[in-house]
């Protein structure tokens, strides 16, 4: 039987839907602080990688998507998610060459600016602080960043080869 063959769009689509399920899950409260943004880590990797979602509007719609799901502050995520498109964008040539442990330590950096920004938000916001280990997300990306590199080059490898 011949196995289904999957475009590199089709699967940026299908990773990006399991990232939205990952974000929507309900988690316990002490591991919702640290839970990663899994939507802004499959968008790097793709940005990365599969040389997809480098427009800025895209990063934007996947934003948007993401506070009506989430049901936060319209434009919140849309904000935090054009900044990591601009920066993958400026630095992406860079990036793409870096040994693991830099993209990682890279993919970290990004993820910490969606914390600033968050913060940016909630200041603004006049929402009540997020407690210390919610700073301790982007260290759980950066710890998983290598893992999720590697499934999803692996799928896309996959894809690639001939049955």
């Amino acid at each position: 039987m011949a196995e289904r063959q999957f475009s590199d769009q089709t699967l940026m689509i299908i990773s990006l839907v399991v990232a939205f399920v990952l974000t929507l899950i309900p988690q316990p409260e002490l591991i919702r602080p640290i839970w990663p943004f899994w939507v802004a880590m499959v968008m790097i990797y793709w940005a990365l990688e599969g040389n997809r979602l480098r427009h800025l509007g895209q990063a934007f719609v996947i934003g948007l998507l993401l506070d009506v799901f989430t049901g936060s502050l319209l434009g919140q995520h849309a904000l935090s998610l054009l900044v990591i498109s601009f920066l993958l964008e400026r630095f992406r040539n860079q990036l793409r060459f870096f040994p693991p442990w830099q993209q990682a330590a890279a993919v970290m950096a990004l993820l910490l600016n969606d914390r600033v920004l968050q913060l940016w938000v909630v200041i603004v916001g006049n929402e009540p602080w997020p407690p210390l280990l919610w700073w301790t997300a982007p260290l759980v990306g950066m710890v998983l960043w290598p893992w999720l590199f590697l499934a999803l080059d692996a799928l896309r490898q996959k894809r690639r080869l001939p049955a």
